[in-house]
């Protein structure tokens, strides 16, 4: 595992944590960041790309 993978897991623990909170508080703009947080973290997981790298990939679609 690369360290661009384990900033992947780490980014979907941290999106889960927000969509929690984000729940809590009722806060809809915050369960938003974390599922993207989310998403990228898996990306990035199981690609081993940057953060960067699948965000200007995102960004070309």
């Amino acid at each position: 595992m690369n360290s661009d993978q384990l900033e992947g897991k780490w980014k979907q623990i941290k999106g889960e944590f927000k969509q929690k909170y984000g729940k809590v508080t009722d806060n809809d703009t915050v369960f938003a960041e974390g599922k993207f947080d989310e998403m990228l973290g898996k990306l990035q997981e199981s690609t081993g790309k940057t953060k960067e790298q699948l965000k200007d990939e995102i960004d070309r679609w």
